[in-house]
């Protein structure tokens, strides 16, 4: 590690350097920063593009006294390893290793808790308002990116923050707004002029005087129109002076040099405070530069080149196959129109939207609005197709059972990383969406059990009625080839995989395979399992479940989904109207956050495996004379 960072383990050793040194800190905490992420996989673009802005922040403000919020926490690299974490960095994202977003129980310098975009204003608020009660000192700055300011909260949280009129600092991390250089850079000199201390009290004492003159309200009137204008003319700033802020900006956001000065002006300002700086997402390294929406979340990758460390051997990936089969049914659909919140390639959506630009929407991070929006696409005829992942579909939950159940409107929901998510923690794992949406009347949920499978279901679920769900896990297939002739799945009918009188198993989505397996391995002991693929979370096939249950006399459920009002829930609801009491165990998430670390690490340690659910099946089975043979 280079001679710079090794002397930084607090914000206040920072403080110690000199400004002019700052530049050589930033290269070198890029420097580890690339390292690690190509290495452990991780949000790279948004990281290096905040690696200055994150410097000034904590060379100026005290944390932890003064409190940094930050929106989605997916840039918040720079601050871990200036915060005391760097020796542990190398184990970012890593089973029992540091988080790859903020979080409160690795560092008082983690104010919130986070992983999803546009909280961070009203979060913020709340906390300056706290503190404003309470009579504790401290600052609040909050740091937002341009894409989070389309969350509907964000704007919220500025209407009210503008209301309240309390210190609170936003600064908005804008690296999409294209400006002129020269426009630029003669605002941002303007707005450090305009914030200094001296410009500060001349204004103050030219008030004060002008409040004693016979028309000087007038005149203080005709200034400070002056002033707005200028500011119209040069800076987008009119906005959010019209919420109640204060603009600053824009500000180069990789001069060091400027953001200090800034930050120094703004820091004991009254009343709420926007500081606009521009930064560029992959700054300091070319591929991130020339590519910032592939590397804005990624996997392992070789520094020298940017290419992902991929095994070539690996099957496509679910989010792939999706891919494949809307472009496909793009063309025999001309009713088919597809919907993404800001998430066009992670979905898999992009090469929809290339093909068929005007049914492709892009609404920007804005689940609720995504959804609205679908259903009034539906009402007006199409066949809207809404790709949002697992953990930001539950942002729209009222829009899911308001606008689009109630009225029974023909949305589909493409619901991708269901399930275990794995490196992204409790802020992305999808493991809600089963229950969440099995209580909402009207809805079909369906969970394919391979990728073969899932082009059938999105193909079936277009071809439906109604609101459809189709949950699929992150990552890649099963390997199982791919039919070219697809097929309507007939709503609410399970599929009997393997027969045996000892155990039934049913498995849901992407735990199907595994329960053949750990079939498998009860055979190798004599005991017979039937494994039924599920298919459909509602309606469930309750005539299959309810008379294998009957004949077996055993059941086992098997799902990557909370285990409270899930899959597993589902069949004991049914076996309990149709009066059939047996022995059942449920597997499934428990009732806690999962945290962050590879899928299959974290699938081992809650039983989610062929030899987890052949335990369980032990366990279920021990009242059978064959497993008293085997002890004996």
């Amino acid at each position: 590690m280079s001679q710079l960072l090794d002397r930084i383990d607090s914000p206040e050793d920072l403080k110690k350097l000199r400004i002019s040194q700052l530049p050589k800190l930033a290269h070198e905490l890029r420097e580890v920063i690339i390292k690690t992420v190509s290495e452990t996989g991780g949000h790279l673009a948004p990281n290096l593009g905040v690696v200055e802005l994150t410097l000034a922040l904590h060379y100026v403000f005290a944390s932890p006294k003064d409190k940094i919020v930050w929106d989605v926490g997916h840039q918040c690299y720079t601050h871990k390893l200036l915060t005391g974490r760097k020796k542990n960095f190398h184990t970012l994202r890593q089973y029992k290793g540091l988080a790859g977003f903020p979080k409160r129980s690795e560092s008082p310098h983690d104010i919130v808790d986070t992983g999803h975009s546009s909280t961070s204003i009203s979060a913020g608020l709340g906390l300056i308002t706290a503190q404003d009660l309470l009579k504790t000192p401290g600052r609040v700055i909050v740091v937002i990116g341009d894409g989070s300011m389309t969350g509907g909260l964000a704007l919220e949280g500025l209407n009210n923050a503008g209301h309240l009129k309390k210190d609170l600092i936003v600064i908005l991390n804008d690296n999409e707004m294209s400006i002129s250089p020269n426009v630029g850079a003669l605002s941002s000199y303007l707005s450090r002029k305009l914030t200094g201390r001296l410009a500060r009290r001349f204004k103050r004492d030219l008030e004060t005087l002008m409040a004693h003159l016979p028309g000087g309200e007038q005149i203080l009137s005709v200034l400070k129109k002056s002033e707005d204008a200028i500011k119209c003319l040069l800076t987008p700033g009119m906005l959010f002076e019209a919420l109640g802020f204060r603009y600053v900006g824009p500000i180069p956001g990789h001069n060091i040099e400027a953001l200090v000065e800034t930050f120094k002006n703004i820091k004991n300002l009254e009343g709420p405070t926007l500081v606009h700086v521009l930064t560029q997402k992959g700054h300091g390294y070319k591929p991130a530069e020339e590519e910032p929406e592939r590397f804005h979340g990624l996997g392992p990758f070789e520094i020298s080149t940017g290419r992902p460390k991929k095994d070539k051997t690996k099957p496509p990936s679910y989010t792939s196959v999706f891919s494949r089969v809307m472009l496909r049914l793009g063309e025999e659909e001309p009713r088919l129109v597809a919907i993404t919140a800001a998430m066009p390639t992670g979905t898999g959506l992009k090469p929809f939207g290339e093909a068929f630009p005007e049914r492709f929407f892009d609404v920007g991070i804005a689940e609720q609005h995504a959804v609205t929006f679908a259903a009034g696409l539906a009402l007006g005829g199409m066949i809207p197709v809404c790709a949002i992942y697992s953990t930001f579909l539950q942002r729209a939950y009222d829009q899911i059972i308001h606008d689009v159940a109630l009225p029974k409107l023909h949305v589909v929901f493409a619901i991708d990383r269901g399930g275990i998510v794995g490196e992204d923690g409790p802020t992305h794992q999808g493991q809600f969406d089963l229950t969440y949406l099995r209580a909402i009347p009207n809805m079909v949920i369906m969970a394919p059990k391979d990728e073969n499978e899932l082009q059938h279901m999105i193909y079936t679920a277009i071809k439906a009625q109604g609101p459809v769900a189709v949950r699929y896990p992150r990552g890649g297939g099963v390997g199982v080839s791919l039919d070219w002739e697809l097929q309507e799945i007939p709503l609410g009918k399970a599929e009997v995989l393997r027969e045996g009188k000892d155990l039934l198993i049913l498995a849901i989505g992407n735990m199907v395979y595994p329960a053949l397996k750990a079939a498998d391995l009860l055979a190798e002991q004599g005991l017979l399992a039937t494994v039924v693929n599920a298919r459909f979370v509602k309606p469930l096939d309750e005539d299959l479940i309810v008379n294998l249950s009957r004949q077996i006399g055993r059941v086992l459920t098997v799902e990557e989904n909370t285990l409270q009002g899930g899959f597993g829930s589902a069949v004991l609801e049914a076996l309990s109207r149709a009066g059939v009491v047996v022995p059942v165990r449920c597997i499934g998430l428990p009732d806690i956050f999962v945290e962050h670390g590879a899928p299959d690490i974290l699938r081992q340690k809650l039983g989610l495996t062929p030899e987890g659910i052949y335990q369980k099946a032990l366990e279920l089975l021990k009242g059978n004379p064959k497993i008293r043979a085997l002890a004996s």
